[in-house]
């Protein structure tokens, strides 16, 4: 079995690919799922689609095999070519695969080094991949030590400081280009994650907040539980808005976009409009008196951040690297000790089926079995027992794999003795929420 990430992100592709590769939708998602999980080669999947990346995340038999399906199955979907996705997309397996997941879930992937919403948005997919049955043991494993790794980034760096997303960034550009924002209103269409992280934001630097939802009656709750001063306005206004307010926040999971050129009005005064979706809400603008900035324009903020963020990143990788050796240190755990427990089963099985023989045919006394048996026991015991401390020891090292399995090769262990019995922490907590 190997781990397989398949990672398409701001790194590696333009805005408008990740448009096409986008899987924001369930129906889409479960989709993908079905043809990935179709392939021999892939055991379990999990599916993370987010406005900056695309990240599938497998069990493979066969990581070249399971690579190609998994490439297919996203060029049949967003119709871009496999030899191009190919090309563009990041492949990590076992370790580097799970030191990638575990990157990410920290921040550390991010456009925004250290925001911390990727944590919750990788969570998601796990919960949907594993009540959909997409993802077992075998990742089940990888998400249980990603959520303690994240967890410890988290609170042993202060890269999270002062929590910076694709929102706060927006907001902060907001600010750089106009000023206090102070006595401005903002416009934010959507009601999602995004835009309420966008509306805290602008609260917090004491801008007036339009926000403007598909139902009035949701959207109107979900302002009040973020600030009662927020004004509420339905979709069907967002023509007359947009032509009445200089700032604007988009962030809608609308597969088409939401603000068209058709929908523009020619005003005198110069507009900043955000489109923190993906795909994007906003049509181009050929207005010379608006400038419209997408996912990939924060970098700008992100830059003048890099400073203190790169030491804490640098502290935050010594983590990743050290949770990295112990998640495999703790596989290959999980994995001898039930070898050992097997071998000395096997061993103690061929002793009693000797000594039964040895009864039978009257070699020895029935009133001396009990003897003979604890006599049989000592002895495998003391042959095995400096093979099974030796095996406990090259657990950390990198051999350890090779010796694993030439071990079940020669006693002829099944594939996965011994690896039902642990369950991820994480699936007990969903099972009871």
């Amino acid at each position: 079995m190997h781990y397989l990430v398949v990672s398409f992100s701001h790194k590696n592709s333009d805005i408008v690919t990740r448009e096409r590769l986008a899987l924001s939708e369930e129906p889409k998602r479960e989709e993908a799922a079905k043809r990935i999980l179709g392939r021999d080669s892939i055991n379990e999947v999990i599916i993370l689609s987010t406005c900056n990346r695309v990240e599938i995340i497998a069990s493979a038999k066969d990581v070249f095999s399971a690579t190609e399906a998994i490439l297919e199955t996203l060029s049949e979907m967003s119709g871009i070519s496999a030899e191009e996705l190919e090309g563009r997309a990041d492949v990590y397996e076992d370790n580097g695969a799970v030191h990638h997941i575990f990157s990410v879930a920290s921040g550390l992937d991010s456009l925004v080094v250290g925001e911390t919403q990727i944590a919750g948005q990788l969570k998601d997919a796990y919960k949907e991949a594993y009540e959909k049955g997409w993802c077992g043991q075998k990742l089940g494993r990888v998400m249980h030590y990603t959520f303690k790794c994240a967890k410890e980034v988290r609170s042993s760096t202060e890269i999270s400081k002062n929590p910076v997303s694709v929102a706060s960034a927006a907001v902060n550009m907001a600010e750089e280009k106009l000023g206090e924002l102070g006595g401005y209103t903002a416009i934010v269409v959507g009601a999602g994650e995004m835009g309420q992280l966008a509306c805290k934001h602008l609260r917090s630097h004491g801008c007036n907040v339009i926000l403007v939802g598909r139902n009035e009656e949701k959207t109107r709750q979900i302002a009040a539980e973020i600030d009662a001063d927020i004004r509420v306005e339905t979709t069907q206004n967002l023509p007359k808005l947009i032509n009445s307010y200089r700032l604007l926040f988009s962030a809608t999971s609308s597969q088409e976009p939401v603000i068209t050129r058709g929908m523009v009005e020619q005003k005198s005064f110069h507009r900043l409009w955000f489109d923190m979706a993906i795909p994007r809400d906003i049509e181009d603008m050929s207005d010379p008196n608006i400038t419209v900035y997408a996912v990939d324009d924060l970098k700008e903020i992100v830059e003048k951040n890099m400073a203190f963020r790169e030491e804490q990143a640098r502290q935050a990788y010594k983590i990743v690297g050290h949770y990295v050796k112990e998640f495999f240190t703790w596989l290959q755990t999980l994995e001898i000790d039930p070898i050992i427990k097997e071998i000395r089963q096997q061993a103690k099985e061929a002793a009693l089926a000797e000594l039964q023989k040895a009864l039978k045919k009257g070699y020895i006394d029935q009133t001396k079995a009990k003897n003979v048996e604890k006599l049989l026991h000592n002895a495998f015991n003391r042959f095995l027992h400096a093979p099974t401390k030796r095996l406990k020891a090259i657990a950390e090292e990198p051999s350890a794999d090779t010796i694993v399995e030439a071990i079940k090769y020669f006693f002829e262990i099944e594939e996965e003795v011994g690896l039902n019995r642990y369950k991820c922490e994480y699936f007990m907590n969903l099972r009871s929420e």
